[in-house]
């Protein structure tokens, strides 16, 4: 049994972002949650191994887009009770926190992860 709301403003993790989204719909397992802000940029690399750059396809995975709608199981949604950052500024600070992190962490799963997100921040339009 859902807790919140078609309207309500939750935080949601999708795959390993985590985002700020309005629920539009309530379905037996999932809300379908449309996208507001970032809150955590999603992971690169491969989901099944995560950290391990020793992988057949390693993913460039961009962010969930401003107002894209993604099916978010009941668990993996909160409440939000702040104000709703604007997207494109809390995608530019979420970027810039993963990279801050890769570039603290020595491995070559970081490297490669580092090389993507800056690839994704050229395709987001993040710099100038």
């Amino acid at each position: 049994m859902s807790e919140f709301q078609i309207g309500e403003i939750v935080t949601a993790i999708y795959k390993t972002g985590k985002y700020i989204g309005e629920i539009t719909e309530i379905r037996p397992q999932h809300y379908l949650v449309r996208v507001l802000a970032v809150l955590k940029h999603p992971m690169q690399g491969d989901l099944h191994n995560p950290k391990d750059a020793d992988v057949l396809i390693f993913h460039e995975r961009k962010a969930l887009s401003y107002r894209e709608q993604a099916n978010i199981p009941y668990k993996m949604v909160k409440p939000f009770e702040s104000e709703v950052p604007d997207y494109l500024e809390s995608l530019k600070d979420a970027v810039a926190k993963m990279k801050q992190e890769l570039a603290e962490t020595s491995s070559e799963w970081a490297e490669m992860s580092l090389r993507a997100m800056e690839s994704l921040e050229k395709d987001y339009k993040l710099k100038a």
